[in-house]
C-alpha cells in the first residue's frame, strides 16, 4: 500500500503529465511542425553551418510555439462557447493561464534566438512572429486577417538567407512565393471554421466570402506561387519548373470542378497544391546562397 507521499508524488506527476499533454494540443502541433520542417529543409538546402542552422530552426520552433499557444489562450472563451472539444483549454486539459505563461516564454525564448542568427535576420523573423500575434490578438476578425500569414511566410525564407555569410536578401520571386503560400495557408486553416466562426461574429478576410467562395478561392494564390516559383528565376523554367506549373493547375482545376459536389476534394486538391509548391520553394530556394 502506498504512503499519503507516494500518492501525492502520483498525483503532482499525473498533473504535470496531463498539462505537458494539454500544452501539446494547444500549440497547433500539426502547424508547428510543417513550418519549423520547412524550415530546416531551407536550412539544409541553403549550406547554413550546423551550428547556425540549428540556431535557425530552434528559433522558428520557438516562434511557432509562441503563436499557437497564444491563439488558444485568446481564443478560450470563444471555443468554450463554440464548444469545441477539440481544444484543451475546452476539456479542462490545461488551464488557460498555464497556456498564456507557455506563450510568453516561447516568445521570450525566440528574441534571443532569432537575434543569435545576425541582428537583421533575428529582426526580419521577430517581425514575422509579432505579425503572427497581431493575428491572433486582434486581425484575425478583420479583412486583414491574410496580411499576417502573408508577412509571416515571406519572413521565413528572408530569415535563412539572412543568416548566411554575406547575409543576403533572397530573390523577389522566394519572398513572394512565400507570401502567396501564406495566403493560401490562411484560406485553407479557416475554411473548416467557417461556420462556426460566422454565428460567433468572425469576420475575417475568408469569412466574407463564404464557405463556397473560400473553397473557390483557395487554389488562386497556392498555383500562382506555383507560377512564381517556376517562372520567377532568371532563364526557362526547367523541367521540374514546367511540370510542377502543369500538375498545380491541372490538380487545382479537378478540386475546383470536382468540389462543388465533394468539399473534401477541393480542399484535398488544395493540399496537393500546396505541397507542390513547398517543394518548388525548397528547390529554388537555393537561390538563395
Amino acid at each position: 500500500m502506498g504512503t499519503p507521499e507516494h500518492a501525492a508524488a502520483d498525483g503532482a506527476t499525473a498533473s504535470w503529465a496531463g498539462r505537458a499533454v494539454g500544452l501539446a494540443g494547444s500549440c497547433h502541433p500539426a502547424p508547428v511542425v510543417v513550418v519549423t520542417a520547412m524550415t530546416a529543409v531551407m536550412v539544409v538546402t541553403s549550406g547554413q553551418s550546423t551550428a547556425r542552422g540549428v540556431l535557425t530552426t530552434a528559433a522558428v520552433l520557438a516562434g511557432q510555439l509562441s503563436i499557437g499557444w497564444c491563439n488558444d489562450a485568446f481564443d478560450a472563451r470563444r471555443d468554450i462557447a463554440a464548444g469545441r472539444h477539440d481544444k484543451p483549454v475546452v476539456d479542462g486539459a490545461i488551464e488557460v493561464r498555464h497556456v498564456w505563461v507557455a506563450a510568453y516564454v516561447a516568445l521570450a525564448l525566440c528574441v534571443p534566438l532569432s537575434l543569435a542568427c545576425g541582428v537583421r535576420a533575428g529582426t526580419v523573423h521577430l517581425a514575422g512572429v509579432a505579425a503572427a500575434w497581431a493575428y491572433d490578438l486582434r486581425l484575425k476578425a478583420t479583412a486583414w486577417s491574410w496580411v499576417p500569414y502573408a508577412v509571416g511566410f515571406a519572413t521565413l525564407p528572408s530569415f535563412v538567407a539572412l543568416g548566411l555569410p554575406g547575409q543576403p536578401w533572397p530573390p523577389w520571386w522566394v519572398v513572394t512565393a512565400g507570401a502567396l503560400l501564406g495566403v493560401g495557408a490562411h484560406l485553407g486553416d479557416v475554411l473548416p471554421d467557417i461556420p462556426s466562426d460566422l454565428a460567433l461574429g468572425v469576420r475575417g478576410w475568408p469569412h466574407r466570402f463564404g464557405p463556397d467562395g473560400a473553397r473557390l478561392l483557395l487554389p488562386v494564390p497556392l498555383v500562382t506561387a506555383t507560377a512564381v516559383l517556376a517562372l520567377g528565376p532568371a532563364g526557362p523554367p526547367g523541367r521540374w519548373g514546367a511540370t510542377a506549373l502543369a500538375l498545380a493547375v491541372l490538380v487545382a482545376a479537378t478540386g475546383t470542378v470536382m468540389g462543388r459536389r465533394r468539399e473534401r476534394t477541393a480542399f484535398g486538391a488544395a493540399v496537393v497544391v500546396a505541397a507542390v509548391d513547398v517543394a518548388l520553394l525548397v528547390l529554388r530556394g537555393t537561390g538563395v546562397r
